[in-house]
């Protein structure tokens, strides 16, 4: 049988996003969530609550590009202080 390094790589991401810091604190707010409701605690239901949209917070946080965003502010303070030099 040949080995095959890209089906490697593929199968290899595909467990590295199943076992993600995402995936694991999605799954633990639904846990907690869901346990919650059964128990009637108010305190899981609350974290529940919280985690989920944090992960989804957190997802598009990480995949911004935060090197152009940073480059993108440090232009525009250049050209504001050009401006203002200018101007004077």
């Amino acid at each position: 049988m040949q080995h095959d390094d890209s089906k490697e790589r593929q199968e290899s991401s595909l467990v590295g996003h199943l076992f993600s810091l995402e995936a694991v604190l999605f799954l633990m707010g639904i846990v907690s969530l869901v346990y919650g409701l059964v128990t009637t605690n108010s305190m899981n239901i609350f974290f529940g609550l919280v985690i989920i949209p944090g992960v989804f917070l957190l997802h598009k946080v990480k995949k911004k590009d935060w090197k152009a965003h940073w480059a993108a502010l440090e232009e525009a303070q250049r050209r504001e202080q050009e401006r203002r030099r200018d101007g004077r």
